[in-house]
């Protein structure tokens, strides 16, 4: 009968075989890289902000990048590239190469890791390697987040200033077009200026002024960004005064902006509790009541 380290060194041979066969078949198989990875204007993409992006990359296009051609989830991949181009990675990343994450950290490292554990004997308890999974699973979908939200704080801080500068410059007879120019020439290091340089290019293309807007509507998917892309468009539509529609969102956002500012104030003030009530109130009650229980104790003595 077969002992159990003789089938485990078995087990392992195979595992370690099956491991070296994938590697060379990856390496000789002729993969359509370029031709998957279709970029709008169809050069490289750009370096990631995240350095844990770019380490994966070229694991991703050597390892999973043929695999992940294999998922065709019509439903998943338009939710993925609804992630991607809210968070504004889309020059960054595209959904073959987000599935390509998914499954280097939720399945082939996990999977590997257990390989050697259970072949080099390492003693590393087995249930650490499903939480590795899950990681590995929903890491791109966390660095899309945060780099939306990212993107929420900045639009959000700069539109009702933008939105006054357009109002004074269509107020000083310059179209809409020409307002969002100059502001564009004078912002820096701005999201939201960024994204109107992409208006004005897809104006300039030959897109309807409604339809640029739209796109910068679902590009951002913020509810502040799609009131003012709407009521822009509604405008154009009616015949409205542009600079009368943007002094008006001009006032609305200032409100939103300062009822914004009440909110998270009423939310502080209700946090600052929980810490008060753990640190604050046990030493206040120290100081007051220690000498007299120390008095209660010792003070007949």
């Amino acid at each position: 009968m077969l002992s159990f380290d003789f089938l485990g060194l078995i087990l392992s041979l195979a595992f370690t075989a099956f491991s070296v066969y994938l590697f060379v078949s990856t390496l000789f198989k002729n993969n359509a890289d370029a031709d998957a990875l279709a970029w709008a204007s169809g050069d490289e993409p750009q370096k990631s902000k995240s350095g844990f992006i770019n380490f994966s990359r070229p694991l991703v296009h050597n390892f999973t990048l043929q695999h992940a051609f294999r998922v065709k989830a019509p439903q998943y991949r338009r939710n993925v590239e609804k992630k991607i181009l809210t968070a504004g990675l889309s020059r960054e990343l595209n959904v073959d190469e987000f599935i390509g994450l998914q499954i280097l950290w939720g399945i082939m490292f996990p999977a590997m890791l257990t390989i050697l554990n259970f072949a080099l004997q390492l003693g590393y308890p087995y249930l650490m390697f499903p939480a590795f999974t899950v990681f590995g699973a929903v890491f791109p979908h966390i660095h899309c987040q945060a780099a939306k939200n990212k993107r929420y704080i900045s639009v959000v801080k700069d539109l009702p200033f933008f939105i006054d500068l357009m109002a004074l410059s269509t107020e000083a007879g310059l179209d809409f077009v020409n307002a969002i120019q100059r502001i564009v020439d004078k912002a820096k290091d701005s999201v939201l200026a960024d994204e109107l340089n992409i208006v004005l290019k897809d104006i300039k293309l030959g897109s309807a002024r409604g339809d640029a807007l739209k796109k910068l509507s679902e590009r951002l998917d913020i509810p502040e960004i799609t009131s003012f892309c709407s009521v822009v468009i509604d405008a154009d539509y009616t015949g409205a005064s542009i600079a009368q529609v943007l002094k008006d969102q001009s006032v609305q956002m200032r409100m939103e902006r300062f009822v914004r500012a009440e909110k998270a104030g009423a939310k502080a003030s209700q946090l600052i509790l929980i810490p008060m009530m753990i640190f604050i109130l046990p030493a206040v009650f120290l100081v007051v009541f220690a000498p007299i229980i120390l008095q209660f104790f010792y003070g007949g003595q």
